[in-house]
């Protein structure tokens, strides 16, 4: 690294950058090319770059070209990889690395683009954590498939990879179903003063959603909530409780007495059901189970579940729920799938393929990891979008403040892992929960601009990271954020410019 790299204004702070003199003034229209290409088809990678150039500078147009071209993309063959080397030139640039490496050098480039052209330098990068990852809520408000698509852009534009899509809650089911239609049109819908309110994804929408996350080399990560958080799905089928119900889909947010009885074997064969629909749809490696907040007091009273207590030669209510959270992990395993959920699933033992994702402070991230398990950092303290940005009146939010530079100091691997337990730290996530949002411009306003933290502690080097220079660095990315049309907070006041 040389001293110069304080003078490139990029988020996340690469690896290595060495600064030459002069700058790339690109023309009128950007010819991009991929060498080795068939000419007649058109790379994801540059359908991307081109929709991103529009985007960030309207006067740029751009083409895909067959020869000679201001911007060549050189493919490699590691596929795994998400390192690249960006080279810009006087007379043009070079990007290379494997395909999802150069869409994370894509955004690089973007990120460097201003009135001034692109300055002359060398990037050569790689992430620090494999897992750079944001979740969303849509249970409590039902989102649109272009809205999931901006936050897809914001993803891949801060180098992150990873999309955790939270699909059950008390307060809606989001997924449609083949198997049980009852919870398109029961469970996506709540009471609002007298309207239904609400939605769901079809398969159709789903399918959209992954093209899109696949051309930017993101890993969607569907959540479907168990045994807890189940209301909207007892809505429509009260028989998988304890008492029978009846239900309503929650208008509130809180942690509800009913969940999914864990005695009946109806409740398997629908979780099973509806799992197996999860896995067809989505190719990624991992299926959230969620297994938080859920209490045991129907449990207590119920006689099908004591009889399962019983059967399975358990002693207590909390080792039931461990019997149900590894039941659920051996079917995700047997279809090839691991399992990954919230720390509470650490109580009473875990199948080992399951990944944890220690969201009520670092301590079950800690746990796990040095009982071998993988580990996602996301802990309340620092990683929850919708806690307050400061204290100012009239800032949204929810219960506790998380301000930028408390975010940005974050370290993802805690001090009293060993090496080897350090290892099972995959990396940090994000998460925002929506009780307070329902526009799509709080939910922007609201990780904006702490996602850009985010992304510097999951992609770059500790030792790298300073917050002077990064919040010097954020100025101008603002500028970036802004010409792009995204709604975010000033970092030093509220921002009014984007009414919410």
């Amino acid at each position: 690294m040389t001293d110069t790299i304080s003078d490139i204004a990029l988020i996340p702070l690469p690896q290595n950058v060495k600064l030459k003199a002069g700058r790339f003034n690109a023309p009128s229209v950007l010819r991009i090319r991929v060498e080795g290409t068939p000419t007649d088809d058109l790379h994801p990678t540059v359908a991307l770059l081109g929709q991103w150039l529009l985007q960030k500078d309207a006067s740029l147009q751009w083409e895909s070209a067959q020869e000679a071209a201001e911007i060549q993309l050189s493919l490699e063959h590691d596929t795994s990889s998400e390192a690249y080397r960006l080279e810009i030139r006087a007379d043009g640039v070079i990007l290379s690395g494997s395909e999802a490496g150069c869409v994370r050098g894509a955004a690089a480039l973007i990120g460097l683009l201003d009135q001034g052209g692109w300055p002359c330098c060398v990037i050569e990068d790689a992430p620090r954590f494999a897992w750079r990852g944001m979740h969303l809520d849509v249970c409590r408000h039902f989102y649109p498939v272009d809205r999931i698509k901006r936050l897809l852009d914001l993803i891949a534009l801060h180098r992150m990879n990873t999309f955790h899509w939270h699909l059950s809650d008390d307060q809606g089911w989001r997924l449609a179903s083949k198997a049980y239609p009852a919870l398109n049109d029961v469970s996506a819908w709540r009471d609002r003063d007298g309207q239904p309110y609400g939605g769901y994804y079809t398969q159709e929408d789903v399918a959209e959603v992954l093209r899109y996350a696949q051309q930017r080399h993101i890993e969607v990560v569907p959540e479907i909530e168990m045994p807890g958080h189940a209301l909207a799905a007892l809505a429509a089928f009260p028989e998988l409780s304890c008492s029978g119900g009846p239900f309503e889909v929650a208008n509130t947010c809180g942690i509800f007495d009913d969940v999914y009885c864990a005695g009946k074997s109806s409740t398997f064969q629908f979780l099973e059901t509806i799992l197996a629909e999860v896995v067809e749809l989505f190719p990624g490696r991992y299926v959230h189970i969620g297994g938080d907040e859920c209490p045991k007091t129907r449990w207590k009273d119920c006689p099908d579940c004591q009889a399962q207590i019983k059967a399975q030669g358990l002693q207590d209510e909390d080792q039931l729920q461990s019997w149900f959270v590894s039941r659920m992990g051996d079917f995700l395993q047997s279809k090839g799938k691991r399992m990954l959920g919230w720390d509470e699933i650490l109580e009473g033992g875990l199948p080992a393929s399951a990944t944890v994702m220690s969201w009520r402070g670092i301590e079950g991230g800690i746990k796990a990891a040095q009982m071998g398990h993988d580990v996602v950092m996301s802990p309340t303290t620092h990683c929850y979008f919708d806690y307050r940005q400061s204290e100012e009146p009239e800032e949204p939010g929810n219960l506790g403040r998380i301000p930028i530079d408390t975010l940005y100091a974050y370290e993802p691997i805690p001090e009293v892992l060993n090496a080897e337990s350090a290892r099972h730290i995959l990396g940090v996530q994000g998460n925002i929960w929506t009780e307070r949002m329902p526009t799509w411009k709080l939910v922007e306003y609201m990780i904006l601009p702490r996602m850009c933290a985010l992304s510097e502690v999951a992609w770059s080097p500790a030792d790298l990271r300073d917050w002077k220079g990064f919040e010097q660095r954020l100025m101008q990315h603002l500028n970036t954020l802004k010409s792009m049309g995204y709604t975010y907070r000033h970092p030093e006041r509220l921002h009014r410019e984007f009414p919410l």
